[in-house]
């Protein structure tokens, strides 16, 4: 019994220096990046399930596909961090510090995370268990907003 409580201790510990480094790694990008690969394997499990309900063959190749299209979601918010930092570095060549860190890395984030819980919603859909009716405008709305957002940034951009 006590051989099993260590070893559990020593699995905790090892799964929270994991999580420690990756957060100090990613800082404020953190809790997006946590929030978006959560709803990444929720997705990809809700999908399988609600795949048997839709009269549709599990098979290895739309597995590997859609496993190959949540990989591209990530590379999509290391493409918005990538961004991140050449606006900082661009800007403080010429004198101007930004305090804001992985801004861009975290909308993408964030907006990939709304379309993952859109998708969710409707596999759960698929299954025959029914969602509240507030739930799907809800968060549709919330994508919505952040794309609102990036809109505007987008129009003071060209506008200068």
């Amino acid at each position: 019994m006590k051989k099993n409580m260590e070893q559990a201790n020593y699995v905790k510990a090892i799964i929270t220096g994991i999580l420690a480094f990756l957060s100090s790694l990613l800082g404020i990008l953190a809790i997006p990046c946590g929030l978006m690969v959560s709803s990444n394997l929720v997705d990809y499990g809700t999908g399988l399930i609600a795949s048997k309900f839709r009269n549709q063959d599990i098979n290895s190749y739309r597995s590997i596909r859609g496993i190959f299209k949540k990989i591209a979601m990530w590379l999509l918010v290391v493409v918005g961090a990538i961004v991140d930092e050449m606006i900082k570095y661009s800007t403080a060549q010429i004198g101007i510090d930004i305090k804001v860190q992985f801004l861009i890395a975290s909308i993408v984030a964030i907006w990939i995370t709304c379309n993952e819980v859109i998708s969710i919603l409707e596999n759960i859909q698929d299954i025959g268990v029914p969602i509240p009716g507030f739930l799907k405008p809800l968060v549709k709305n919330i994508r919505s907003q952040v794309e609102h957002q990036t809109d505007i940034l987008e129009n003071d951009e060209e506008e200068e």
